[in-house]
């Protein structure tokens, strides 16, 4: 079956069709080969970089691993909007697929497997199934879950009614999941899903390509190449050197026979650390001149540490947060400091990580209504508790403020509009003056006689 055929055919039914709305009323070209720009697969080698940085490298691993961290702690619930702004947060049964999205999985493993994947292969994908094999918005049985697809098999296919794929109305039209044979034990059919059937989480695109994430560490891979030389070459100080530590060098009479028996004596009584800080014995015109270097020389620390910061700058982390060598030391550490790394690292990437996954997660979910939201939670994330005493010192300005404004005669509504909007042309008037809130031109009531009781109190 061809690829445009099954794009049209494989929907559920009540679903409607790609001929819906009018842009899409004409039959819809669809091209269906690897390698063309119609098509948008992730921009590397998706095993390369697993064994090559993420398990090989350990600046590498400690960058994804703290934004895993810290990326993994929200939750998510649906937010109400008000004037264009956010409003209260609340929960409901939907919610219950990403607080259990598989068989014993919870809301954080989800998210550390998107930052994962994103993180690696720039794209994470994932899709529903249920027990009865269906997937996509057809998954709707006993045992709905949602599904990891691995990035470098999943394909973005791509549309328009010119035929071209550059075109200014080129649109997503569907997912294609292809699991090599190998992986699936035998040839297996393609799998493609509809937009609305798909997560799509890239939170870093490729300027490249139009539909597609890129990987934040493609851009430091020689950064990564050269850390690890630098971790092998501090290895091989440790071992024999980096360098040619002694030179040694004998009578120019001496026979090729007597420098190979010389030559492995001397290796076998000097070399290793068993043998270090022994005393050296020559003879026979033997001439040692030593070519050493320390490790404060070599100044590995500074070397390794700029490059270390390179990397964790391209995660978007601050070395404080990672805990690398440049970041702990000096007024660095101080608290008013740390503090400001840690609110630089939450408000630059942890927080538009968050409301990119609740966007792209809600394709997956049915919203309680239109005014709503799938908005993320932090309210229990300790990493941000001390912005915590921030947000209390704001709401007791706006307490402030709502007081003196509702004091001042203006009504409450007004004011909370004003308040979440900032915009002064919000605020209603009630026509009421001063604290008591008398009526223009009313009659201040006559001081009684001390010791006289009100007549209402009689």
């Amino acid at each position: 079956m061809r690829l445009s055929q099954r794009l049209v055919g494989r929907r559920p039914a009540g679903r409607k069709s790609f001929s819906e709305p009018a842009f899409w009323s004409q039959p819809q070209p669809l091209w269906g080969s690897n390698g063309r720009p119609d098509r948008e697969s992730i921009g590397n080698d998706f095993e390369a970089y697993i064994h090559g940085a993420y398990k090989s490298s350990g600046v590498v691993f400690a960058c994804m691993l703290a934004r895993e961290s810290l990326f993994s702690e929200a939750r998510f619930l649906w937010r109400g909007r008000r004037n264009g702004r956010g409003g209260v947060l609340f929960g409901n049964p939907e919610l219950a697929l990403l607080e259990n999205p598989w068989p014993g999985g919870t809301t954080g493993e989800l998210l550390a497997r998107m930052i994962q994947d994103s993180d690696l292969a720039g794209n994470f994908y994932a899709t529903t199934a249920d027990d009865a094999g269906n997937f996509g918005s057809a998954a709707t049985g006993p045992g709905r879950r949602i599904v990891r697809m691995r990035p470098d098999w999943v394909t973005i296919v791509l549309g328009s009614k010119s035929g071209e794929p550059y075109a200014l109305d080129t649109k997503v039209v569907g997912y294609e999941y292809a699991p090599p044979a190998s992986a699936q034990g035998g040839a297996t059919e393609p799998v493609l899903l509809l937009p609305d059937e798909v997560v799509h989480f890239s939170p870093r695109q490729d300027p490249s390509m139009r539909f597609r994430g890129m990987s934040w560490l493609t851009p430091v891979l020689r950064e990564i190449q050269a850390d690890k030389s630098a971790t092998k070459h501090k290895l091989k100080f440790f071992e024999q050197g980096a360098q040619i530590q002694t030179v040694v060098s004998l009578d120019k009479d001496v026979t090729p026979e007597q420098f190979d028996e010389f030559v492995t004596k001397f290796r076998t009584s000097t070399e290793g650390v068993d043998t270090a800080y022994k005393t050296l014995f020559l003879a026979g015109g033997a001439d040692v001149t030593l070519n050493g270097a320390t490790m404060q020389q070599l100044d590995f620390k500074a070397t390794q540490g700029a490059g270390e910061t390179r990397i964790a700058a391209a995660a978007g982390m601050h070395p404080v947060i990672v805990g690398l060598s440049e970041g702990l030391q000096g007024s660095s550490l101080n608290a008013g400091n740390f503090g400001a790394a840690i609110r630089l690292t939450a408000d630059k990437t942890i927080r538009p990580l968050w409301r990119n996954a609740a966007s792209s997660l809600s394709t997956i979910l049915v919203s309680p209504g239109a005014d709503t939201e799938l908005w993320y939670d932090d309210r229990e994330v300790a990493f941000l508790r001390s912005d915590e005493t921030d947000v209390a010192a704001i709401q007791s300005q706006q307490a402030t403020t709502a007081r003196q404004l509702t004091d001042a005669g203006y009504t409450p509504e007004s004011v909370v509009d004003f308040l979440e909007t900032g915009d002064l042309r919000a605020l209603r008037h009630s026509g009421l003056f001063s604290v008591q809130l008398q009526p223009p031109g009313s009659t201040t009531p006559a001081a009684l006689p001390a010791g006289t009781t009100p007549p209402e109190e009689a």
